[in-house]
């Protein structure tokens, strides 16, 4: 059976080979080639390609997938990120918007995820950019959810504002890691300034679900997991996703630990003791996968 080829991140590391939990069959199927025939023939770009995610074949096999807005080049050169940086990006495209839209019609999605690169060279952030995404999904897909996850936007609250005003059923901004690595994983953002994008998203009282996430095998301890999840039940976040960091090429960070799938229902069972109301914890979440959208409360 063919198996889906990730790079070993640390040869001293059970011989450079990943544990049996991180080993998985390669999706097979025709849907595979439909998706990414849709995503090219609209011209677009996805995280899952950009991003080099281990689930974008299975992703694609049920004909979704998460469109990267704003281009693909970075104006942040994260150490765990494998999209390309520039500090002078190409300026946005004004018919990006129609062709996601368009896009997630004939993919027939009910639920479509939206991300984007951080665009600091551009005065709002990106975020008009991102709120004409929206508008142009919801004339095109009437009912289709919309899950937005965007920058920090340099903790420009009113670039936030104009994003969550078009009122995103879940609202989605990465912590990505403990407060102790966040210099050397993160470039330019900073946990307290996450912390008060998603604060400020809940406090806004829209009727949106917020949404973060963290990436484990980076050197943090457990006590340090169970520290950010208050911190994220704290400012209000109702959907935190924990994932096992695998490095994406080898200029980027390395693994220190293959995180066992008990650890990670452990977090995931101290999230829910705190009242976080939903957490995705094991070694392949990531932030859209499998991503949905159920119509329960926010309180």
């Amino acid at each position: 059976m063919n198996k889906l080829n990730l790079l070993p991140p640390n040869p001293e590391e059970e011989n450079g080979r990943f544990p049996s939990w991180l080993h998985r069959p390669l999706p097979l199927g025709g849907q595979i080639f439909k998706t990414g025939h849709i995503v090219e023939k609209y011209r677009l770009n996805t995280v899952c390609e950009e991003a080099k995610c281990p689930n974008r074949f299975e992703c694609y096999t049920k004909k979704t997938a998460t469109f990267l807005a704003l281009g693909k080049h970075c104006t942040r050169n994260c150490g765990f990120c494998d999209i390309d940086f520039s500090k002078t990006p190409k300026a946005p495209e004004e018919d990006e918007p129609e062709r996601i839209a368009l896009s997630v019609k004939e993919l027939g999605l009910r639920h479509a995820v939206i991300t984007m690169v951080a665009r600091d060279d551009l005065p709002d952030q990106g975020a008009s950019h991102m709120a004409a995404i929206v508008r142009a999904i919801r004339t095109h897909n009437p009912g289709v959810s919309v899950e937005l996850l965007t920058s920090d936007f340099s903790g420009d609250l009113s670039a936030l504002d104009i994003v969550l005003r078009e009122k995103p059923e879940i609202f989605n901004h990465n912590l990505e890691t403990v407060r102790s690595l966040t210099p050397r994983v993160r470039h330019k953002a900073q946990y307290d300034r996450t912390l008060a994008v998603l604060k400020h998203a809940r406090d806004s009282r829209l009727p949106v679900h917020v949404k973060s996430g963290i990436m484990v095998g980076l050197g943090e301890t457990p006590a340090e997991v169970e520290e950010t999840l208050r911190d994220l039940h704290a400012v209000g976040v109702d959907i935190v996703t924990i994932g096992q960091y695998l490095q994406a090429s080898r200029t980027k960070l390395r693994v220190k630990e293959f995180i066992t799938p008990a650890q990670f229902d452990a977090y995931a069972a101290y999230g829910h003791s705190l009242g976080i109301r939903e957490v995705n914890s094991a070694p392949f979440v990531r932030s859209s996968y499998n991503a949905k959208f159920e119509s329960t409360s926010n309180n």
